[in-house]
């Protein structure tokens, strides 16, 4: 750790620890895992499974129990992540961009950036506006996918921690209108993710692009580059 901050000051700057990065991709291949497995779950387009003699391990079975289990994984990246923001030393930087995110003016200047019009503003945080009320909502969606699926989960294993979150579930189904609009719910969360997680990849593809200091390299190496002020 030691030579990798010295590192930083001569060649950059740490810019995503590594917990940070791992939770980000336990996130992302979580989420294009529960997708594909959600995706058949709901529309189960292959009939026949390998033959087995237990009547539990049908190619359904087999698809649910992936799924549970990057469900789980998401999970504790989002909350790893959600505690990083508010608790971690760290999270000061991200923390500090909700002053700009309520910045009108800056707002529009990030938008002229991305239209090819302005330069990229100066942001106090590491999020730009736009980039802070994506994640913003997308948090948002992610609790709500998590709340219904763990509703659902609860619904089908009574025992463990099914049974332990019987009552959250039953509450859940209340609020929602029925088990169907649990399920329901599940699904437009789903993809709203989708729509975000496009989005987010198209951004961080252009600002590597055009703001050429390593940005999305980050999220493999932990290093961004920045021009030094002379």
């Amino acid at each position: 750790m030691k030579f990798l901050k010295v590192l930083g000051q001569y060649l950059g700057g740490i810019e995503f620890s590594a917990g940070y990065r791992w939770q980000h991709w336990i996130r992302a291949i979580s989420i294009f895992a529960l997708v594909a497995t959600g995706f058949y779950i709901a529309n189960p387009f292959i009939i026949h499974g390998t033959p087995s003699a237990t009547p539990t391990r049908f190619l359904q079975a087999d698809i649910r129990e992936w799924h549970i289990i990057f469900g789980f994984a998401l999970i504790g990246a989002v909350l790893y992540k959600t505690i990083y923001f508010f608790f971690f030393p760290e999270g000061k930087y991200e923390r500090k961009s909700i002053v700009d995110a309520f910045n009108i003016k800056l707002a529009l200047q990030q938008i002229g950036y991305y239209l090819l019009i302005s330069k990229h503003p100066h942001t106090k945080g590491v999020y730009n506006p736009l980039q802070f009320w994506a994640y913003f909502t997308l948090y948002i969606l992610f609790y709500g996918i998590i709340f219904t699926g763990l509703a659902l989960y609860a619904e089908v294993y009574h025992q463990g921690l099914g049974g332990l979150l019987y009552p959250f579930a039953k509450w859940v189904e209340s609020i929602c209108g029925g088990l169907a609009y649990v399920r329901l719910w599940h699904h437009i969360f789903m993809w709203l993710i989708i729509i975000i997680v496009f989005v987010h990849i198209y951004m961080a593809v252009y600002n590597a692009v055009f703001g050429k200091n390593g940005g999305m390299d980050a999220i493999f190496s932990g290093m961004k580059w920045e021009k030094e002020e002379h």
